[in-house]
This record gives structure tokens, C-alpha cells and sequence, in this order.
């Protein structure tokens, strides 16, 4: 079931009138509808307008730009950071800056269609269907490296199967000191982690040849810009990129807000964890959803109960991704915003089920 609204889906979304609770959606802090986050975001709005359409290679330069990256870099643990405008553009720019004779492309599975490059023909690069055809053809393309090409590989940090995050387990089985391993992590940074820092840290731990990570900041952090994480040396080839010169940077009023609401990012992160660890012990139907530890997005692949829970008026995320070929992607989503008796109704209904 398809449903139009008029507002962003908060906690509670009105169908035709009707208020339905929403349990759904990426807006995992409940940031969007913060009213004190909100306020940063209006005033920083007034200092530095709505948007900001130069190039960061423009000889007119925002100071805002270069004080975000270090204030990411520091939070995620990474030598260097770069901003951009979308989470999508931050992967493209990184598969583009890949997409040379010095490497060979791999994919995970379940990988994000950011991280591909849209021209690079299926037979040229595929999605591997399991770690272990991964692992395989990683170390045949090792063995028989005639022109020495480095191999990349990408992957999601939470591919909402348990497979990667927390422990990324099947990553390990890979010859990691010989591969670049690049990681999108839209879903954890702002959310898991060291002061919502993501996977960048835990990921070093595993001392592959080169970790790049890139992400979106909508996602945990509620602003539209996306970032790169890496060593120093790569994050200024990516600055030289005429992918990241010639488009537009992300807003400077979002950034600066992302400078300023630290407490409330802090302050929403405990009551995300509170909501998650309530609903997890009243949960008698845990064997019906796929989940990782300290993440609040629950996979389920029955479309009955997204209908049950509909006629119930409890919206959730339920749609074929990324495309209408593709399987429905299905889950129900704990947020900062939820209320302790929103939650308490979503279990009623849950716990009922056989």
C-alpha cells in the first residue's frame, strides 16, 4: 500500500484525516521534527542562507566547510573527511575515483546502488550473491594479477541482514591486508558508535591495505549532505575530482548545524537507545524480525504483517528497493520521537500474533 501525506512522516502521519503511527522511515534520531533542532537549523538559515550553489573550488571560500570535516573526521575516528552534498554523490565520487585499470571492482552483497558506477557494464562488475563467492573470486583475481590491479570492495556497514555490522564477521574471511575496502554507512553513522560515530573505528581494527567510508548525513544526523572518510592522501585526490569541483556543495546552514546540535544529537541518541531497549524486553516475538544489536530497524518479510499492522492504523516501511524489480524491502523502525505508549501500542498488536 502506497500512501500520500502532506508533512514529514514524525511519529504520527494523518491517512485521508485518519492519524496512523508511523514506524518507519530513516529519521532514526527524530531530528526532522525536533523542535530545538529545528530552531539551529532556522537561525543558521538566517547567517548563511538557504543554499549555496558555487563550487568549494571557487576562490570565495565558506570557512563552514573545512570546520565540519574536521569536526567529522574527529567524531569518526578517520584522518581526513570531505562534505558533499547528497550521500549518493559521496558514493558515486568514490566508485568513480575506482573505476580505473589500477583496480578491480568486487561487491558485497546488498550492496547500495550509490556505490556503483551507472556506465560499468554487469559484466565488467557484479553483485556477489554470498561472502564466500566474494572471498573466492577476491583471491583467484590475487593470484592470477597479471597487471597488479588493486582490488576494491564494496559493502554496506548495515545491510539489515546481521551480516556485516556489528561484527562484519564475513568481512573477515577476505584477504583484507591485500584489498581496498570501502563502506557505505548511511544507516550507522550518527547512530552506532562512539559518540554516533559509525563503523569507521571498529573497521580499522581489521588492518585491511586501505578503508575509505562514505555516507549520507540525512539519515542519522538529519541534514541533506553526504561525506567521505579516509586517509589524508585520498581525501585530497577526491578534493581534485572535477565530480566533487563542478557540483554544488552541500547546504552551509545545514553543516553549521551539525556543529551546533551536538547536545541534542547526544540527548536523542540515549532516548533512542531507551525506546529500543523497551521495546526489545517486551518483544515475545523476536523470531519474526531480523535486527542488530543497538540499531533500531527490525526486518520482517511477511507482507501480512505490514498489512495487519495497517489496518491497526500503524504504518510501516514496506516497498520494493531500489527498484520495482526488486524484493519488498520491509521493516518496522524505532525512533527518538516515539512516545513510550507508541511503542506499548505497536507491541499489543505484535504480541497477539501466532
Amino acid at each position: 500500500m502506497t500512501y500520500t501525506i502532506d508533512s514529514f512522516p514524525g511519529r504520527e502521519i494523518l491517512i485521508q484525516g485518519e492519524p496512523y503511527l508511523y514506524f518507519g522511515g530513516t529519521s532514526y534520531l527524530g531530528l526532522q521534527t525536533d523542535e530545538a533542532f529545528q530552531h539551529i537549523f532556522l537561525e543558521n538559515i538566517k547567517k548563511y542562507g538557504t543554499n549555496y550553489g558555487a563550487s568549494r573550488k571557487s576562490n570565495l571560500r565558506l570557512s563552514i566547510f573545512k570546520e565540519t570535516e574536521r569536526y567529522l573526521a574527529d567524531i569518526v575516528g578517520s584522518p581526513a573527511s570531505l562534505t558533499l552534498s547528497s550521500g549518493y554523490l559521496a558514493g558515486q565520487l568514490v566508485a568513480h575515483r575506482f573505476h580505473t585499470e589500477s583496480y578491480k571492482l568486487f561487491y558485497a552483497p546488498k550492496v547500495h546502488s550509490a556505490l556503483f558506477v551507472p556506465t560499468v557494464s554487469s559484466s565488467t562488475v557484479k553483485e556477489y550473491t554470498t561472502f564466500t563467492a566474494l572471498n573466492i573470486a577476491v583471491r583467484a583475481h590475487l593470484a592470477s594479477n597479471h597487471n597488479k590491479s588493486t582490488p576494491v570492495v564494496f559493502l554496506d556497514a548495515i545491510d539489515f541482514s546481521g551480516c556485516n555490522y556489528p561484527d562484519f564477521e564475513a568481512l573477515r574471511i577476505l584477504p583484507l591486508k591485500d584489498i581496498i575496502v570501502v563502506v557505505d554507512d548511511s544507516h550507522g553513522i550518527g547512530v552506532v558508535g562512539q559518540n554516533g560515530g559509525g563503523v569507521y573505528r571498529k573497521l580499522q581494527e581489521l588492518k585491511m591495505k586501505e578503508l575509505l567510508v562514505c555516507c549520507s548525513l540525512g539519515k542519522g544526523f538529519g541534514i541533506q549532505a553526504g561525506a567521505i572518510f579516509g586517509t589524508k592522501d585520498r581525501i585530497s585526490s577526491m578534493q581534485h575530482a572535477p565530480l566533487f569541483g563542478g557540483a554544488s556543495p552541500a547546504t552551509p546552514a545545514a553543516l553549521a548545524t551539525l556543529l551546533e546540535a551536538e547536545p541534542i544529537f547526544e540527548a536523542n541518541r540515549k532516548t533512542l537507545q531507551g525506546n529500543l531497549a523497551f521495546f526489545l524486553a517486551n518483544l515475545t516475538k523476536k523470531k519474526k524480525f531480523t535486527f542488530m544489536e543497538n540499531h533500531p530497524a527490525f526486518s520482517f518479510s511477511d507482507l501480512q504483517l505490514t498489512e495487519y499492522l495497517a489496518a491497526h492504523k500503524i504504518v510501516v516501511t514496506s516497498f520494493p528497493y531500489p527498484d520495482e524489480q526488486s524484493p519488498l524491502m520491509s521493516r518496522i523502525v524505532i525512533s527518538a520521537a516515539h512516545k513510550k505508549e507508541d511503542i506499548e501500542r505497536l507491541l499489543d498488536c505484535i504480541n497477539i500474533l501466532p
